[in-house]
């Protein structure tokens, strides 16, 4: 079995760990070299959830050794489900001892992540009953889970709020439901799919979110002998099924990774092969790369990214699939105080993910934050009441500051901005970092980033 994310794990040269808290970065050279990603956060963590449904055995492959999967995997496995890895990805997961855990096991995960929520749908086809403990995560917005509870009552729980999480029950089972979500959230969607494959009934969901995630989440279900189709105009409909057996699947890879290292060479001004990565899920990303001033090569077993010349601005919405993703923009600005312009990023997706620039503007760049967002007669993405956008002004020189990592992606940024300034920066509570990238120490050695963990 692999070593869990959240404790020592040893370089490939023994010279470093990454559990440590605390970067040392000497910044201004270039990344350069090769990185491979494996599957996506996003999805591999939802697919472990789903073997909940299964009455067999599920074989999930490419599975990252981050912390996201190892609180997954701890939840399954204080309620009883069965899981072995060998050390390269792939996790076995049998549900055939499944049952209720104890509140004390479950509340110690309280904080951890807010994937425990998903767990609701399966834990009450299962056992008829669920507890879920206080949402943890990223606080780059209000993330409210009210999606996920309305969806839940509508098949039939009954939802009880206490102090310490939530509560659910289905005295009389789940049943299908007529469900619009208010907004094409990933979460609640991803919730109404393992809820509605094993519920009376058919259910349909319309304003669905449709990811490439959710897409092969939506495989993985049906290899376990879910029907589900899905329509234009964001329609799922999904006709329950009294039984549904183990899955073999091999993950997405993730792309929100591989946009992170392709931001990494513009804003280094290096050449990343990115192994893994694939043209199809990244479109709308390597369209803003390339107008950014980027190049790319795509090849059989991935992509190298790197510039070609000046960087250039550019103006860039997030959205919903197909949109660009907000997961996207972060490491994205980073670049862009490189640019020679002035770059506008119009954050619709979550209201404080842009806080991430205050270290930015102390390490030389130039970035105003209009907390209400900006009208544009460009806009293409309607505007929203909590929307934020961020004016980049470049190019500006970086130089090296004692920064605090406040979120996974914001996170990542400031690594990769502390790498592309001159002088030494000291980056603090990295270990965030790790929910969703692996071996994240081991691959800045790869691409000759210089650092050292002090904490």
């Amino acid at each position: 079995m692999s070593t869990p994310p959240s404790e020592p794990i040893a370089s490939e040269n023994g010279s470093r760990r990454e559990d440590g808290e605390i970067l040392e970065i000497r910044g201004g050279r270039p990344l350069v070299g090769r990185v491979d990603v494996k599957g996506a956060k996003n999805f591999a963590t939802k697919a472990m959830v789903a073997s909940l449904l299964g009455e067999s055995e599920s074989v999930l492959r490419d599975v990252p050794d981050i912390s996201d999967v190892a609180v997954v995997r701890s939840l399954l496995e204080v309620h009883g489900v069965t899981v072995a890895d060998d050390g390269e990805g792939t996790y076995r997961l049998d549900p055939s001892g499944a049952e209720s855990a104890g509140f004390e096991e479950i509340d110690a995960h309280a904080g951890a992540s807010r994937i425990p929520i998903l767990f609701c749908g399966p834990l009450l086809h299962l056992l008829g009953q669920a507890f879920i403990p206080d949402l943890g995560g990223c606080r780059i917005g209000d993330r409210p889970i009210d999606f996920h509870l309305d969806a839940l009552r509508k098949f039939g729980a009954i939802v009880d709020k206490q102090p310490s999480g939530i509560r659910l029950s289905a005295p009389e089972g789940l049943h299908g439901a007529d469900i619009e979500l208010p907004y094409p959230s990933v979460g609640a969607t991803e919730q109404v799919l393992l809820t509605a494959v094993r519920a009376k009934g058919t259910t349909e969901l319309r304003n669905a979110a449709i990811e490439p995630e959710i897409m092969d989440l939506i495989a993985v279900l049906q290899k376990m002998g879910a029907i589900i189709s899905y329509e234009p105009n964001r329609v799922i409909f999904i006709e329950g099924v009294d039984r549904l057996r183990g899955y073999d699947h091999r993950s997405i890879f993730d792309r929100n990774e591989a946009a992170s290292w392709a931001c990494a060479a513009l804003a280094t001004d290096g050449d990343i092969f990115v192994g893994g990565a694939k043209q199809q899920e990244m479109l709308t990303f390597l369209n803003v790369f390339r107008k950014a001033g980027g190049d790319f090569d795509i090849q059989e077993d991935g992509i190298r990214f790197r510039r070609d010349g000046a960087l250039r601005p550019v103006s860039v919405e997030t959205d919903v699939h197909p949109g660009f993703m907000t997961d996207w923009q972060q490491p994205l600005i980073v670049a862009l105080t490189q640019a020679e312009g002035v770059s506008t990023v119009h954050e619709t997706v979550y209201e404080n993910r842009l806080g991430f620039t205050q270290a930015l503007n102390k390490m030389g760049a130039q970035i105003v934050v209009h907390p209400e967002g900006i009208a544009s007669p460009d806009r293409r993405v309607p505007r929203r009441a909590l929307e934020q956008a961020a004016v980049i002004t470049g190019p500006t020189p970086l130089q090296g500051a004692d920064v605090v990592v406040p979120d996974l992606r914001g996170g990542y940024s400031y690594v990769i901005a502390a790498l592309a300034a001159e002088g030494v920066s000291v980056v603090r509570n990295v270990g965030i970092i790790r929910r969703g990238y692996e071996k994240f120490f081991d691959k800045l050695e790869a691409l000759g980033a210089d650092f050292d963990v002090i904490g």
